[in-house]
């Protein structure tokens, strides 16, 4: 087994006036060539947006991007004619394909939304863009791990890739086992709150960990924890 972590407090940071931005990994000015993604996982940003702030209509392409509102809401706009809100509880991902433009913008006038947005790189380039959103019941990943992002559940919103994203809230003292998809696959643990232990690796909140040459995860919940895994071609 091996295994890389990144505790919170080395992610790279920007701050503007409409938004604060922690990046697991290399992103805009925030540059580490020892942190240039995690096999296909290529970012990790966890982002606050200002009331009514947000970012304008900019162009992505040949990219898979998940959007995971942590609370509050956000209004997404996009070349498709797609206009929607997404909600915490709610997952989304746009296949940017061969190519999209799109904007993001806080719904709320009078609170920040925080949220987790994450890019993956694809399997096949030059799709056709593809958007999909989805809720999924809190109570459904209450000492659970839930796939959320899947190329193979009905029950998931579909990737362009051989990635699962599975999300669990975990109770203080439950244990479970995660076992990852593929072979030559690893996963990417991120803790959105709590305390937890993976693989005997202890974890603080935001603290990120890459883990691969094994078979599978061991996970206990030393505090309420809310975690989140991508399982990821390496």
């Amino acid at each position: 087994m091996k295994t890389i972590l990144h505790k919170a407090n080395t992610r790279g940071y920007n701050s503007f006036a409409w938004l604060n931005t922690y990046h697991s990994f290399s992103f805009g000015q925030y540059y580490n060539p020892e942190r240039m993604g995690f096999g296909t996982l290529r970012v990790l940003n966890d982002d606050t947006i200002s009331a009514g702030m947000g970012f304008g209509k900019h162009p992505h392409d040949n990219m898979e991007i998940v959007t995971i509102p942590l609370n509050g809401a956000l209004h997404h706009k996009d070349s498709t004619g797609r206009d929607e809100i997404i909600r915490q509880h709610d997952v989304q991902i746009m296949s940017a394909g061969s190519g999209i433009a799109h904007s993001e913008i806080n719904a709320n006038k009078d609170q920040a939304v925080k949220l987790l947005q994450i890019w993956v790189l694809p399997k096949e380039e030059n799709i056709e863009p593809r958007y999909q959103q989805k809720s999924f019941n809190p109570k459904d990943r209450l000492n659970q791990v839930l796939t959320v992002v899947a190329p193979d559940d009905d029950e998931a919103v579909w990737i362009n890739q051989n990635a699962w994203f599975s999300l669990a809230n975990l109770l203080e003292g439950i244990e479970k086992e995660y076992t990852i998809r593929k072979k030559n696959n690893g996963v990417y643990a991120f803790v959105i709150s709590g305390n937890t232990t993976i693989n005997g690796v202890a974890l603080l909140e935001r603290d990120g960990l890459g883990i691969w040459e094994t078979e599978q995860l061991f996970i206990k919940a030393d505090t309420n924890t809310e975690i989140l895994l991508i399982d990821i071609p390496l």
